[in-house]
């Protein structure tokens, strides 16, 4: 079989497939030419620059698996992939160490002026009052995220004597009691009290702009910002204003919301230390990367299960009974962790009907996947999802029971929460396996899943529902589905609603204020 490289992989990676396959090396099919080349192969390993589209796939007639030497996949069509069955795949714990130590490198290199200091001297000036520094023991750090990244800095900031806190709303009080990490309630509560903030989040609709004028008002002065994580997250004019105006004391960035650059009203300050996208760059990283990439691109050409396939219904290890229900355990996994709205200990699976008498190992790996995808820094797989909840504290367990009363089949989820719990259940139905939730918080419902989503508790009255989409009609917000689930007329229900837009919380309020409701959820599913 025939594996195509189209930029640079560690000769580690390579020694490995030679000794099983041909390996042809094609820098040049990088920038253009790659449909036309691709056909004879089997196997395509990529980085970042590389575009692996559409029309590309169409063109692969052999191809059975695309693996990405890296974290990222934007420069895959993951849809077209999936829908011609060719295998994805990436390194996702191939830089945690790299990106964490680089996050310290910056932060060490800020809190002491290296890099100014250095070129200085280079230029022939011996200014040791002007490169005056600050140390870091007993200073507050506070770190915006706990995910792997986030874990390992905190981990080297606490043997540097500094106070750490952290702001991640689905870490666990034990766990980060364990890290010797004091949670803060909100980003705010942490803003005001850090002298370093580092953040270590992905960068998702909810996290763009998630620093930006108001934030970085609330840091004290003299505090730095350091950014290893995604650009887009911190405001760079609103930080460069912050610099200028002397509130800051720096700030470090190796991430930028449009990259590659050359150019930004940062690289004016000398007191900001820049790199380009470095977190990942050291040989042990992409050892680990082209190591990881070989060993499942072997799996993948000899047809054995693939721990780090990220379209993983595209596997042949997947049963056609499972296969349909995979899109649904992810979806419900993350509905489950936006109902919850914070840390969940634990989640019981239980798979009921004809779906238990089959392995359901890969929609536990899926519920998980939902789960963890949209609060942790890092990439979640089928594989590190599990190693991710175990270091977050999240237990898992599964039940299965061919019996079920109501259904043919039903996936069910209920979440353990420092307050309480939440559970949501769902199923696929008819010829065409459409997604259904079925039941939310123990409420009776029906409803497909859909990117926004809103639930409310309410004492059951007439007009509730009409009071509910007259505002929602009034903010120019379209309903495209409702349900109300009760247990008893007067009684309290549960009304779900999918919705064509994001609703503002001063709608929520506003709902809220005047159905009387109990709870409110505002639920953002992936798309």
């Amino acid at each position: 079989m025939r594996v195509l490289v189209t930029e640079p992989l560690s000769e580690l990676g390579l020694d490995m497939l030679r000794k099983d396959f041909q390996v042809d090396l094609r820098m040049d099919l990088a920038m253009e030419g790659l449909a036309q080349a691709i056909p004879p192969y089997h196997a395509l390993i990529v980085r970042s620059q590389t575009q692996v589209t559409a029309e590309v796939l169409q063109a692969a007639d052999n191809l059975k698996v695309v693996a990405r030497a890296g974290i990222g996949l934007d420069n895959v069509d993951m849809e077209a992939a999936t829908r011609r069955g060719i295998m994805v795949v990436n390194a996702p714990q191939s830089n945690i160490v790299s990106a964490a130590e680089h996050t310290f490198a910056l932060l060490l290199a800020q809190a002491r002026n290296l890099p100014q200091a250095s070129a200085a001297l280079k230029a022939g000036h011996w200014d040791r009052a002007k490169y005056q520094g600050v140390e870091l023991a007993g200073k507050t750090l506070g770190v915006v995220g706990i995910g792997r990244v986030g874990a390992l800095v905190a981990q080297r900031a606490v043997a540097f004597g500094m106070r750490v806190i952290a702001f991640d709303p689905y870490v666990p009080r034990e766990r980060a009691k364990e890290m010797r990490v004091e949670l803060m309630p909100t980003l705010e509560a942490l803003l005001v009290q850090a002298d370093f903030i580092t953040l270590h989040l992905p960068r998702t609709p909810d996290t763009e702009g998630l620093i930006g004028e108001r934030e970085l008002s609330l840091l004290k002065e003299g505090a730095r910002l350091i950014n290893t994580a995604r650009g887009g997250i911190v405001d760079e004019e609103a930080l460069a204003k912050a610099i200028a105006d002397g509130r800051l004391a720096g700030a470090a960035l190796d991430v930028f919301a449009v990259e590659p650059t050359t150019e930004s009203p940062l690289f004016g300050f000398e007191q900001v230390v820049v790199t380009p996208h470095l977190g990942a760059s050291t040989t042990e990283a992409q050892d680990k990367a082209g190591a990881s990439v070989a060993e499942m691109v072997g799996l993948a050409l000899r047809g054995e299960f693939v721990p780090y396939a990220v379209n993983v219904s595209a596997g042949a290890e997947v049963s056609e009974t499972v296969r349909p229900f995979l899109p649904l355990a992810e979806r419900l996994g993350a509905l489950l962790t936006g109902l919850a709205q914070g840390a969940v200990r634990s989640i019981a699976a239980r798979y009921l009907g004809r779906i238990a008498e089959v392995d359901t190992r890969a929609l536990t790996l899926a519920i998980l996947k939902g789960a963890l995808s949209g609060v942790v820094h890092e990439p979640v797989s089928f594989v590190n999802a599990p190693i991710i909840a175990r270091e977050r504290g999240l237990a898992i367990s599964e039940l299965r029971s061919s019996v079920s009363s109501d259904y043919v089949n039903l996936v069910s989820l209920r979440g353990q929460t420092e307050e309480g719990q939440v559970s949501v259940a769902g199923s696929v139905v008819g010829p065409r396996n459409v997604e259904r939730v079925m039941q939310v918080n123990d409420f009776d419902i029906e409803m497909p899943p859909a990117h926004h989503m809103l639930f409310f508790t309410y004492e059951d009255r007439p007009g509730v529902i009409g009071k509910v989409g007259t505002i929602l009609g009034e903010a120019n917000i379209n309903i495209a589905t409702m349900d109300v689930g009760r247990r008893s007329s007067g009684g309290t229900a549960l009304m779900g609603l999918t919705l064509d837009s994001a609703a503002p919380p001063d709608v929520l309020e506003r709902i809220a204020r005047e159905i009387e409701a109990g709870t409110t959820r505002f639920v953002v599913l992936p798309e």
